[in-house]
């Protein structure tokens, strides 16, 4: 959105999207002991993946976390707003402490500019659950990352600090914008306690959030709010004392992450993740805080939390959590996960393709299930990346859909990062919005700014037909449209035609990915805020709605790899989009996964090497730049150390 085309809504104090973060490795305190050590159950008889046992949080459990983080609050002269939600996003508790302020601040621009959510003021109870469900979100039983983890991996370079000028950006660059409050996949309040939940400002980049565990399980997260701005950290160089951090890390006293599975024992590229600035050495002895005792009230968050007393979480893995085991008539392999309705249904069922009329031979039921079955294999033989211990299997969520964007279903591993969920619908819809024929014209009837990407784009690529349908776009070859350096990372060169200019650019305001949904927040925020009784649509983007409602692109794009195109023959029929690993893992599970599936159905498979993104060569200056298809990782697989296996494929 352009500085002088702001409404009112913004003036209300505004619902934002942040990024993730953490760093660091925590000590004991009192009675913390730095971390448990509990190795995961072993795999049931016939199956490869361990299922996370089943755990949650008593309503006592939430209020000792709140009076653990209350009293280091206390204790540092501050007041907070906390948050508590569970491994799925049900929000459990919202506090807020004697003079909490209700409000905090978001960035301007680099050049002092306010686009898209840049500069505005939102509710501290927003920020605390985006924080909370950041940490629940973005950890599992493998890996535990907090907001400054989240941080770490989704700015313009990585490591971000003052000196990587230069480097390409994070590998889960723009991630922040998931878990979008308009999502049609993300449950909400009125659902129930099936998750996952949606987040009022998407993905948290502010220090403060952390994920809850117990026996070596994930279940839940927490928020903090205290400082008044909610931001992102720019130079990891350096240890910041965050007081955000430092209340919340008090609260996990108890229900710390193992030590063994914290983000900065992960590696990515080389580079060592951070999970916390603030050692538990550094907080208070917060041992034996109560609730009861604890100054401070309980505050309704219209859309998320009723305010009238601290609820227990859902344990994950059951029906009443929304994600749960699938049953041999909803998937074959025994050791998938389904999302489920809470009352036994699931909620994206493996079926045929919907757009009969759109192309010529929309894919099959048998089609569907070859593809989702193939991607799961070989998610089930790969390596992963953002897991230990050193050799685990990857985890991820895996969705497939038609060309109108529907979903044709929807598969997870037992223990995949729940973020994964979302975003790998985003993916596969990205991916088949950018190769079709209709994308285009699509943005063009879109409001606000939006038409102008593509312009933009043409002009960028020397093509006045570009976003025409004539290429196979994966989310790597978006990814290199979206970054404020096009070749990414290269200071001095141009922006990429879908990003904002880096003058202009922060984890607030990426460019269309951020401007596709800006409506959608305004309604959403006038909502929450008590302005409007009306709340967002279950769609989002203010993209034309095709036959059967909603958008193609109904929970946003995403902009980072992860998703290849389905064709037939020539023909677009659909795309395949993956989540939870590292971003290599991600684009060889879909593009394998795709390709062995044609193999074994026949008919179908990846974009005919002649089409694909690849061969866009970009000029830019006195070279040509291609984009990107595909990267798959060497030696991926722990039944073999084949190399090179998306070679030629």
């Amino acid at each position: 959105m352009r500085g002088g085309m702001k409404t009112g809504w913004i003036a209300a104090s505004a619902l934002v999207l942040a990024s993730c973060g953490g760093g660091g490795s925590p000590s004991s305190n009192g009675g913390a002991t730095g971390g448990g050590t509990t190795p995961p159950p072993p795999p049931p008889s016939g199956n490869v993946f361990s299922i996370p046992p089943a755990e949650s949080l008593s309503t006592a459990e939430v209020g000792t976390i709140i009076a653990q983080a209350a009293a280091e609050a206390r204790a540092r002269n501050a007041a907070a707003t906390i948050a508590v939600t569970d491994r799925v996003g049900n929000v459990l508790a919202v506090f807020a402490m004697p003079g909490a302020a209700g409000t905090a601040r978001v960035p301007a621009a680099p050049d002092g500019s306010s686009r898209d959510v840049q500069g505005l003021t939102i509710p501290s109870a927003g920020a605390a659950i985006a924080k909370a469900i950041t940490g629940a979100y973005l950890s599992s039983g493998g890996n535990a990352f907090s907001s400054r983890t989240a941080s770490f991996i989704v700015q313009e370079h990585f490591p971000p600090a003052p000196t990587t000028a230069g480097l390409e950006s994070g590998p889960l660059f723009g991630v922040q914008f998931s878990q979008l409050p308009c999502s049609d996949l993300a449950a909400r309040a009125s659902d129930g306690l099936i998750g996952p939940k949606r987040s009022p400002l998407g993905l948290a980049a502010d220090p403060g959030g952390f994920p809850l565990y117990q026996n070596g399980v994930v279940v839940g997260g927490i928020g903090v709010i205290a400082d008044g701005v909610y931001g992102f950290d720019p130079n990891v160089l350096d240890r910041d004392n965050d007081l955000d951090e430092a209340i919340a890390l008090a609260g996990t006293v108890g229900f710390e992450a193992p030590v063994s599975v914290r983000a900065d024992r992960i590696t990515a590229d080389g580079t060592s993740l951070r999970y916390t600035d603030i050692e538990y050495t550094q907080i208070s002895n917060v041992a034996g805080s109560t609730f009861a005792a604890t100054a401070g009230a309980l505050v309704p968050v219209t859309g998320y939390y009723a305010g009238a007393s601290l609820l227990a979480g859902s344990a994950y893995g059951t029906e009443a959590s929304g994600i749960r085991p699938s049953t041999a008539a909803e998937f074959s392999i025994r050791d998938a996960f389904v999302l489920t309705n809470g009352a036994g249904a699931n909620r994206f069922p493996v079926r045929g393709g919907t757009d009969a009329g759109d192309v010529t031979t929309p894919l099959s039921a048998a089609e569907s299930t070859a593809i989702l079955e193939e991607a799961f294999k070989v998610m089930s033989r790969a390596r992963a990346q953002i897991r230990q211990p050193l050799d685990s299997r990857a985890q991820v969520t895996i969705s497939l859909v038609d060309t109108r964007g529907r979903v044709l279903g929807i598969v997870r591993s037992p223990d995949a990062p729940i973020f994964g969920i979302d975003v790998s619908l985003q993916k596969a819809r990205t991916a088949n919005f950018f190769s079709a024929a209709f994308a285009a014209n699509e943005l063009l009837a879109a409001g606000g700014e939006v038409p102008q990407f593509v312009s933009r784009t043409r002009t960028f690529l020397g093509d006045p037909n570009a976003l025409g349908g004539a290429s196979g776009i994966t989310n790597r070859a978006v990814g290199n449209l979206a970054r404020p350096y096009f070749p990414d990372g290269e200071v001095g060169q141009p922006n990429g035609p879908l990003s904002r200019p880096i003058q202009q650019f922060s984890p607030f305001s990426t460019g269309l990915q951020s401007a596709l949904v800006l409506g959608n927040l305004g309604q959403h925020l006038q909502f929450v805020t008590g302005a409007s009784g009306t709340d967002t649509p279950r769609n989002c983007t203010g993209l034309p709605q095709i036959a059967g409602g909603n958008s193609r692109l109904a929970n946003g794009i995403q902009i980072f790899p992860g998703s290849v195109p389905v064709y037939r023959g020539s023909q677009l029929v659909g795309a395949i989009g993956v989540s939870g690993d590292g971003i290599d893992q991600d684009d060889m599970i879909s593009f394998l996964g795709l390709n062995n599936a044609g193999v074994r159905v026949g008919g179908i498979g990846n974009a005919p090497t002649a089409v694909r993104s690849d061969r866009i060569v970009v000029q830019v200056g006195s070279r040509q730049v291609r984009l990107r298809y595909v990267g798959c990782p060497f030696a991926p697989f722990l039944d073999t150390a084949a190399q090179n296996v998306c070679e030629g494929l």
